[in-house]
């Protein structure tokens, strides 16, 4: 991706310290719920966004590595360790974690992966009883919290 393409998705790690940027629409949405992916994430499962590395760009900073297996390496923030994706060792593509697109409502997921592995109480995640962030924590304590997290833009 050259300076002066504008990316048509942008995303990056908690703390702002590592940026990256798709030219071109992912070619893939998908949930993952090996447990591989798990275990690298920390959640029941994983969702990413594929693309060519030659339409992606890490626009700042590099992230950490981790080979989780002999053919992958997952990709981290070192400063504050937001989970980023993988990649095939040497391979053509690389997938991003959906969560941290600047607009993850627009990396929709349209299949799933290792669902040998999917927990059963996943399934039913949308029918059990909900509330916004401000409803759980109420608008007196929801104005002592400063976030410390990078804005969902450059």
């Amino acid at each position: 991706m050259t300076d002066d393409t504008k990316p048509l998705l942008t995303g990056g790690c908690q703390c702002g310290a590592v940026r990256f940027a798709f030219k071109t629409t992912p070619s893939k949405v998908s949930i993952c719920h090996c447990r591989m992916c798990q275990k690298a994430t920390g959640a029941p499962f994983a969702s990413f966004a594929e693309i060519d590395r030659e339409n992606f760009a890490w626009t700042r900073g590099r992230p950490g590595t981790f080979r989780s297996s002999t053919i992958a390496e997952r990709f981290f923030c070192a400063a504050c360790g937001t989970p980023l994706g993988f990649g095939r060792i040497d391979g053509p593509r690389i997938e991003i974690m959906t969560g941290s697109f600047d607009r993850p409502d627009r990396v929709v997921p349209t299949r799933q992966y290792g669902t040998e592995s999917r927990l059963g109480w996943v399934v039913g995640i949308s029918n059990l009883p909900s509330q916004t962030t401000m409803q759980n924590y109420g608008p007196e304590k929801m104005a002592t919290i400063t976030s410390h997290q990078h804005p969902d833009h450059d």
